[in-house]
């Protein structure tokens, strides 16, 4: 079995919140598709992956006395929100997918 995956916490505040954001939404993204997929194991994995990632950024947000320390904390909620109720519909999917893809696009156009 293999090291369960942890954040490096002393890396992860060095990086803009669209890059931490953007590497929170491929654990999003990988929990929703093992979740459509019907793969609970792959699920659970990504899924505790994205908390670690929300948890470290929340963590590094507060030390700096950010603002955005509540959006995280509420873009969390609405994620463990989605992933939990069974009655979630395609549109709070595809909204919570939305709204972190904006922080991977601007991570990347960031980097050029």
């Amino acid at each position: 079995m293999s090291t369960p995956y942890t954040v490096d916490r002393t890396r992860w505040p060095k990086l803009d919140i669209f890059n931490q954001m953007g590497n929170i939404y491929s654990e999003v993204g990988r929990s929703i598709k093992a979740n459509k997929e019907n793969k609970p194991l792959k699920d659970n994995e990504a899924l505790i992956r994205a908390i670690d990632l929300f948890d470290a950024t929340i963590d590094a947000l507060i030390a700096q006395h950010s603002p955005r320390a509540k959006e995280v904390l509420r873009a969390k909620e609405q994620f463990l929100s989605v992933m939990t109720d069974s009655n979630t519909n395609q549109d709070a999917i595809n909204s919570l997918e939305r709204y972190f893809q904006q922080f991977a696009v601007a991570a990347r156009l960031k980097v050029k």
